[in-house]
């Protein structure tokens, strides 16, 4: 053995033999939240275990670690080589769309390096924030055509702990139904999962499980839990070209704390690539008004079209999308035609295209697949004024799935071109990346009232359920706002759906109900949504549970916007308490649930100095409310 091999060795054995468990801990900067890596017995090679305490308690245990590719298998047969030293990393920088403008975050973070019995190397590196935790894979490749197949990370959720998750869909519009035994009441044989998985694992502590920083050649995963009902496993989508050299998966992320930090977290976009557009001066958020929900069809008639344009004249929103079927589009005027009317009304039209990889549905098609056709429609859309896109009927989470959103994101940049993505995977961070991708639908949003009956009697719920779950992680472009009933009807109040654009997070905010239901509002209504901000400064989580209730409150310069919900049949007393937000000086207005859920009961600019710390908001069941303070 030669002296500079020995050293190493002895090295590594020095730093191993120092490192009894708490010496594997990595903490948060404020020492609330550590995870602890655990390790077969000295010297063997076996399975590798981390564990998740906050406040001094422990929320995860022994939850498993590990990857497999077709050449390699590393899991179940690792033993420590080193442990880095902590580093300390620093998030801060600003967003144009979400939750925050400003956004900043600290983190330590540490990297475990592992090896299998033929010294294939493994790394693990860690991040833990005081919101949460992040921690991703790192190998080299052994053959010149591997793939990542199997993912061994390993979630513990015991029996009897309280969770929302729901059935795993290709579009994520499924609902977040409470559980306790990892099944679904009426469908014991699912077994598959998506993002984001809320969980409870003590009282008044939660977990939100998902991912992030999704780069070209990475594909989506999910969670599986058909080989124990309390643990959910980590499951690719789709199998990983790795390359030749080093490769790196994307961060798996634990947003843990009590439910204000999970709701006001900005860690999926902390962990993300930076932005790669240089110019953003057109990336504007704006309400958005939308022809499709009310008549459940498309944009073939076009005085129905301009009927939507006026509507956004009207009502002061900077845009209006012409939707499906606009290449069949008659009655007086063609698609060039309703641009031109938009343009000359001084609103920005937006379009709308199939992805032509899922339902070869409604068109126009194949306009996007291909490189050289995309930029040819993109100049012909930017020549034409038109602002963006709706890119709709995406196919899932695979490999080449993900390049084609990264395609059409990277390709519009030069024609300066918003997009909005429907039928489509949960954001994982291209907010932040590519900063002109505006919103996601990825939610069981509005448009299910055309589609059928159920969401009439399960909307509240939902809705007070979703700013825990789905819109933690990113934009969701749910179309709220539906004041009158399309196919199947609404029950929630009028006030509860005034509350839903302040409550749910989309920089493109559609608004899909008729043109004469939003000039029938009452004049104050009608205000509130013309000036009512898409895009916040900052973000607040007064009060709420899941599925019970939310009260949540935005700012946007100086002026804070507070929506609140009541989530269930009965009438509830919510509580609001300013504490969070610095409103000194200034006047507030109310508008509640009035005589019954189609009326509005209105208190404008109500001086705060004789109003308590803490409001008191009476809700029909369903019921709701938005507050300004300014």
């Amino acid at each position: 053995m030669n002296i500079r091999r020995k050293t190493w060795m002895m090295l590594v054995a020095v730093v191993i033999s120092s490192c009894h468990t708490e010496t594997f801990d990595i903490a948060s900067p404020d020492g609330d939240l550590k995870v602890t890596v655990e390790l077969a017995e000295e010297n063997a090679y076996g399975e590798i275990l981390f564990s998740v305490d906050y406040e001094g308690k422990r929320i995860l245990s022994q939850s498993k670690l590990g990857l497999e590719t077709d050449a390699q298998k590393l899991a179940g047969n690792l033993k420590l080589k080193s442990v880095s030293a902590v580093k300390h990393v620093t998030d801060d920088y600003r967003m144009i769309t979400g939750k925050r403008s400003h956004c900043v975050n600290e983190a330590t973070e540490r990297t475990y390096s592992f090896e299998n019995e033929v010294e294939q190397p493994l790394e693990v590196t860690f991040r833990v924030y005081n919101d949460g935790i992040a921690f991703k894979y790192g190998i080299n490749t052994v053959a010149d055509e591997e793939n990542v197949v199997h993912e061994h990370t390993t979630y513990a959720v015991p029996k009897g702990t309280r969770r929302w998750v729901q059935e795993y869909d290709p579009g994520y519009e499924k609902f977040f139904p409470l559980s306790t035994d990892g099944k679904l009441t009426n469908r014991p044989e699912v077994d598959l999962w998506g993002y984001p998985a809320l969980v409870e694992p003590q009282d008044s502590v939660f977990m939100l499980i998902t991912e992030a920083n999704i780069r070209r050649g990475h594909c989506g995963s999910l969670l599986y839990n058909g080989d124990q009902l309390d643990s959910y496993q980590v499951r690719l989508a789709d199998k990983q070209p790795v390359g030749n050299g080093a490769w790196e998966s994307p961060w798996r992320l634990l947003i843990v704390g009590n439910l204000s930090d999970v709701v006001e977290s900005t860690l999926v976009t902390d962990v993300s690539d930076p932005s790669k557009v240089e110019d953003t001066e057109w990336i504007t958020p704006g309400m958005v008004s939308w022809i499709y929900w009310a008549y459940n069809h498309g944009s073939k008639d076009y005085q129905r079209v301009k009927e939507y344009i006026d509507l956004a004249v009207r009502m002061k929103w900077p845009y209006d999308l012409i939707d499906w079927e606009w290449d069949e589009m008659g009655n007086g005027g063609n698609l060039q035609d309703a641009v031109k009317y938009a343009l000359e009304q001084g609103v920005k039209p937006l379009l709308w295209y199939n992805s032509s990889t899922s339902w070869l549905g409604p068109g126009p098609l194949y306009r996007l697949n291909k490189k050289e056709d995309r930029e040819k429609e993109y100049k012909w859309l930017s020549d034409m004024g038109v602002a963006g896109i709706k890119v709709d009927f995406f196919t899932g989470d695979s490999v080449a799935t993900m390049n084609y959103y990264m395609d059409l994101l990277e390709d519009a940049v030069k024609y300066k071109l918003m997009l909005n993505f429907h039928g489509a995977t949960i954001p994982r961070g291209w907010q932040r990346t590519y900063p002109h991708m505006m919103s996601v639908e990825g939610v069981y949003g509005a448009e299910w009232y055309n589609n059928n009956p159920i969401l009439t009697n399960r909307a509240a719920e939902h809705n007070a359920t979703l700013p825990f779950t789905r819109n933690v992680v990113g934009p969701m472009d749910y179309t709220p706002g539906t004041f009158s009933n399309s196919q199947h009807p609404h029950i929630t109040s009028y006030a509860h759906e005034l509350a839903l654009p302040v409550i749910f997070e989309s920089a493109l905010q559609h608004m899909p109900d008729r043109p004469s239901v939003y000039y029938g509002l009452p004049e104050p209504v009608k205000r509130l949504l013309s000036e009512l901000p898409v895009a916040w400064d900052d973000t607040k989580l007064l009060a709420g549970y899941p599925g019970e209730e939310v009260i949540l409150a935005r700012r946007k310069g100086n002026v804070w916007y507070i929506g609140g919900i009541n989530g269930t049949n009965e009438t509830k007393t919510l509580h609001i308490s300013l504490d969070k937000i610095a409103v000194n000086g200034k006047k507030i207005s109310i508008f509640k649930d009035g005589i019954d859920n189609k009326h509005f009961s209105i208190e404008e600019n109500i001086p705060l100095a004789n109003v308590k710390s803490d409001l008191t908001i009476e809700c029909l069941p369903r019921g709701g409310f938005v507050a300004v303070i300014k």
